[in-house]
């Protein structure tokens, strides 16, 4: 990770490599630089995903044994999803509900077999990627909770807060927090540059801005993981003694900014309302608690699940947590198996994070955000997020990057070539 980042280009610093590779970068960076619009349903990323696909078979990609538990748990998890529309046949959207979940499996195994290989060079190409779009979708977040262009940028804040070109301020924020902390641990552990400062500084108003109390928390957890991290795996106490200090100073300059934004009227007021750890809608027989002590309930009493909306078909709303959606929608088996599958990703997320390899920090920082991702899944839906399953598939494929930078001779023979068993 040597250099600065290039937030502008998909070829940027790669040369001298194979056309299909450089055309994989190419619609790898389109791609990426998609996913910040997700306004309308499927959302360009979507189909750019399918000519990523085509990429990667053009390009060789190919599936790696090692990623084998994460292909049979995600198609558990879908087969089960798919048994559980049984129960609302006819039902409105249940269908795409269960297209949706198995598009999302197909990406992260994209994104895991994608990283596997040439794992430099493709990340460096993500990096930029999602950072300039993560900084367009912030930008347009901003301008429209400040009214900045009435006309133009009326569709990019609801209701006080910034949801960039996404529908749900509370999906919009955790988007931006990856490209945040790939910049703040640069920062923190090699060097500072005005572009990172700024750009960082966009992304963290936003992200304010968007008034999501999940997102923060979400935010909060990741960053305080990706520190612990950089810290534990710092080559010298000098190197920590840096973090140590720049994330002192990281933390009062953030307070600091705080303190002034909320001085706004319109700002402090809700950010005054959204701060509050127990909303009017968390409390009461329809609030979220009572509904997922419900779904608890519900869990017990539907062994093959409820199928897509099932649940909220029953209630007033969703039970607004992910893991008793899993068993909800997909069944005890299929609730299991995301149990297994988000546990597992974590042991080896976490395992990834320690082993020294050039693209070690980019396994802490998605290691941290993902830790934040699931602890933010107890207090919301995150099964169809699709930055969830971008997390996901880049920790299966850093970790088999990993076992083949340092133990090359223990990794079995890749399956066949682009993802044909």
């Amino acid at each position: 990770m040597a250099g600065a980042p290039v937030y502008g280009g998909p070829t940027a610093g790669v040369t001298a490599v194979p056309f299909c590779e450089r055309l994989l970068l190419v619609v790898l960076y389109v791609a990426v630089l998609a996913s910040s619009v997700a306004v309308i349903e499927p959302s360009p990323h979507d189909g750019l995903m399918g000519v990523l696909a085509v990429a990667c078979v053009i390009a060789g990609v190919r599936f790696h044994r090692k990623l084998t538990l994460l292909f049979i748990l995600l198609l558990i998890w879908n087969v089960s999803g798919l048994m559980s529309l049984l129960n609302v046949v006819g039902e409105e959207k249940t269908t795409t509900f269960a297209i949706t979940s198995l598009y999302l499996a197909v990406a992260a195994l994209i994104w895991a077999c994608l990283f596997a290989e040439n794992t430099m060079m493709r990340l460096a190409v993500l990096r930029n990627a999602y950072i300039l779009t993560a900084t367009i979708g912030a930008l347009a977040g901003i301008s429209g909770y400040l009214r900045a262009f009435p006309h133009a940028f009326e569709m990019f804040a609801h209701d006080g807060r910034a949801l960039g070109m996404f529908k749900d301020p509370n999906v919009y924020a955790p988007f931006l927090i990856w490209p945040t902390l790939i910049i703040v641990e640069r920062m923190l552990t090699r060097r500072i540059a005005l572009r990172d400062i700024v750009v960082s500084g966009i992304l963290l108003l936003a992200l304010l801005l968007a008034f999501s109390r999940g997102a923060w928390f979400h935010f909060a957890v990741s960053g305080v993981a990706m520190a612990a991290l950089c810290l534990a795996t710092a080559p010298t106490m000098r190197a920590r003694l840096r973090i140590i200090n720049l994330g002192v100073i990281a933390i009062v300059a953030m307070a600091g900014l705080v303190v002034v934004l909320l001085s706004i009227p319109s700002i402090g007021s809700m950010f005054t309302e959204r701060a509050q750890l127990i909303q009017s809608y968390d409390v009461g027989e329809g609030g979220r608690f009572r509904l997922q002590e419900l779904a608890l309930g519900a869990v017990l009493q539907y062994p093959n699940g409820m199928g897509p909306f099932g649940f909220a078909s029953t209630q007033t709303n969703q039970q607004h947590n992910v893991y008793l959606q899993g068993f909800l929608v997909y069944g005890w088996t299929g609730g299991i198996a995301y149990i297994l599958l988000v546990c597992s990703t974590l042991l080896i997320g976490l395992r990834t994070a320690f082993v020294r390899t050039p693209w070690q920090p980019y396994a802490i920082v998605t290691f941290a955000v993902f830790v934040g991702e699931v602890a933010e899944g107890f207090i919301i839906d995150s099964d169809h997020w699709r930055h969830f399953f971008l997390l996901l598939g880049l920790t299966w494929g850093l970790m088999v990057a990993t076992i083949k930078y340092v133990h090359p001779q223990q990794v079995a023979a890749p399956i066949g070539r682009g993802f044909r068993a």
